[in-house]
């Protein structure tokens, strides 16, 4: 059994003529990260995973560097593929979202289908838990549509919107028990908030 803790990057620099996968943490997001290294569960963290987005790797070298450790890159832990538009007015991106947790098996817009990002996101969790070797708890910095789509899976729910993170720009997370039958741990928790004890 493996305790993982899946957290989604924080705010970021909205910028629409720069790739959304380069989009870094903005200020309130570093701050809401430093706030995010107080939770009880840091000091048990022994490794720590992240997509290759820079939104993701900047939360992962704050939370590994803390702790010692260098974040690994894992370019299946990336949020769902959205290429086709690029970036979306917010009005218009939440339009295309609310199809893409509504209809799993279809690709909105060109967008990657919640059922293959589903599918992408637990396998990459399960080859990580698998293939670790460290011995305490792991890190996953990612996104927030996968791990809605993650937190899905391991509670039994079929794919819907409403087990997306609140909207408070990103920065939450959830633990998991990884083993046979894995488990979610909790709802969805602000980085910055009270967390519950390890």
């Amino acid at each position: 059994m493996r305790t993982i803790y899946f957290i989604s990057h924080p705010d970021v620099v909205i910028n629409p003529l720069v790739p959304i996968t380069h989009w870094p943490l903005s200020e309130r997001g570093r701050a809401r990260m430093v706030a995010a290294l107080s939770q009880p569960w840091v000091p048990g963290i022994s490794a720590v995973y992240c997509s290759t987005e820079q939104k993701a790797i900047d939360g992962a070298l704050m939370l590994a560097s803390h702790r010692g450790l260098a974040p690994t890159q894992v370019a299946a832990l990336g949020e769902n593929d959205r290429s086709s538009t690029g970036y979306l007015p917010l009005a218009e991106f939440e339009t295309v979202a609310d199809a893409f947790f509504a209809q799993p098996e279809q690709s909105a817009r060109g967008w990657e289908t919640a059922a293959h990002a589903q599918a992408r996101i637990v396998e990459a969790v399960a080859y990580i838990a698998a293939a670790d070797a460290s011995a305490g708890a792991l890190a996953i910095v990612s996104h927030g549509a996968v791990g809605a789509l993650l937190y899905c899976h391991l509670t039994g729910q079929p794919i819907s919107r409403q087990w997306d993170q609140p909207a408070n720009g990103g920065g939450n997370y959830f633990g998991i028990q990884w083993g046979p039958e894995p488990r979610a741990l909790s709802w969805w928790l602000p980085v910055d908030g009270v967390g519950p004890s390890p």
